[in-house]
């Protein structure tokens, strides 16, 4: 349902989450928020048509300037658009999340983009209705844009892309009682080396056996059945294509599944790994995936989240900047 304006804003600041790609067994259809760090953008509106960026902070002072290699302008520029505005905006970008990490980096900024712009509009966007936008934003990191960031971030939670056209995503709730942990290793996997290298085709048995996991682990989320759940959290068609990208995640994974994880793989496609453990598991999980990491010679900085994460928000009118 359309947001009603009261009166026109001059300036807005929204946040973004975090969030995991494919989820283990949903590769481009499964998203989840990661309410652990968040990127936060400030709209502010101009005279002048167009958007420009304005300060840039947090974990990057710097970010390209220009629309088509911004994803944040990107999806600014897409809702101005799209709403037919008259003006322009200014943003600054202050980036929480991690780039490069296999947390939605891209996606979060282009997310909250979305929602500052939308909140200075006359006649506003529903919430759900800006997710088109923030994929433009999102085609800026990847052409054709991956969905499972986007919607996780903009949406919070557990979400299932289920339908391209006309789009349909679908909030998942999974069993109560678990917690996300994610270990950010100190390397990184280059986004488009970790696609290019998967198989175009794959044997019909896999496709099965892949499906069989799918199921049972949306399955799981309806019956809250947790043995069902673990069984299910296993990636047999995209994880074995991709291990070799991160040596230490064989021991990583095993690691948090002696330590009670219910699952564990790449979030999205790495180098971050992320497990979901009981609540009472959580800490042992983080501590064993932590020295799994020191023992394989990297670092890893810890983040955890209930895995009802909170999506994209409004959040309190910042100061125009000039």
């Amino acid at each position: 349902m359309p947001m009603i304006s009261t009166s026109i804003a001059t300036s807005s600041t929204a946040s973004a989450p975090a969030s995991i790609g494919n989820v283990i067994i949903g590769f481009d259809i499964l998203g989840q928020a990661l309410d652990a760090v968040r990127d936060t953008v400030t709209a502010v509106r101009e005279d002048r048509p167009g958007v420009r960026l304005g300060d840039v902070s947090g974990l990057c002072t710097s970010l390209p300037s220009e629309a088509h290699r911004n994803t944040a302008l990107a999806a600014a520029a897409a809702v101005l658009d799209a709403a037919g505005a008259t003006f322009g905006v200014r943003l600054s970008i202050d980036k929480g999340v991690p780039m490069s990490a296999g947390m939605g980096g891209s996606a979060a900024s282009a997310v909250a983009a979305a929602v500052a712009v939308n909140a200075l509009l006359d006649e506003p966007f529903g919430h759900a209705e800006l997710f088109p936008f923030c994929l433009e934003g999102e085609r800026v990191a990847s052409d054709p844009p991956h969905w499972d960031n986007v919607m996780a971030s903009l949406l919070g939670g557990l979400v299932l892309g289920a339908v391209v056209d006309p789009v349909r995503l679908v909030p998942l709730t999974p069993p109560p009682g678990l917690t996300t942990v994610l270990l950010h290793p100190a390397t990184q996997i280059e986004t488009r080396l970790a696609r290019g290298i998967l198989a175009p085709d794959v044997p019909m048995k896999l496709v099965v056996e892949h499906s069989r996991r799918l199921a049972g682990f949306v399955a799981a989320c309806a019956t809250g059945d947790l043995g069902l759940l673990r069984a299910s959290f296993e990636d047999v068609m995209i994880e074995p294509q991709r291990a070799h990208l991160l040596p230490q995640l064989p021991a990583v994974q095993a690691a948090a599944r002696d330590a009670g994880a219910l699952g564990c793989s790449f979030s999205g496609s790495g180098p971050s790994v992320f497990a979901w453990a009981r609540d009472e598991d959580a800490a042992a999980v983080e501590h064993a995936m932590c020295w799994a990491f020191l023992d394989g010679g990297l670092a890893a900085k810890a983040y955890h989240a209930p895995i009802d994460s909170a999506g994209a928000r409004l959040e309190p009118v910042a100061e125009a900047v000039a």
